[in-house]
């Protein structure tokens, strides 16, 4: 099964996951979390799936658009 989500949900998504991949290392650095090597490839691995993910949204919002103006001009 498919999810289809519309591509500013999916933005969101990378950019709320840059984010706690942003803040995670912050804390390790301030010693309010305690760095370990699961917590530092959690960061990693956020930040990595949420630039790409954020770039599928981006993607796909740029193809929508263009299709839209695709259409539009074919009915004038």
């Amino acid at each position: 099964m498919i999810i289809k989500w519309q591509p500013w949900k999916t933005i969101l998504l990378g950019g709320s996951m840059m984010l706690v991949s942003v803040i995670l290392p912050l804390l390790m650095v301030l010693q309010i979390l305690r760095s370990t090597f699961f917590l530092n490839f959690l960061a990693y691995s956020l930040s990595v799936a949420g630039l790409l993910i954020g770039f599928i949204g981006i993607v796909t919002m740029v193809r929508i658009g263009r299709a839209k103006e695709k259409f539009k001009d074919q009915f004038k």
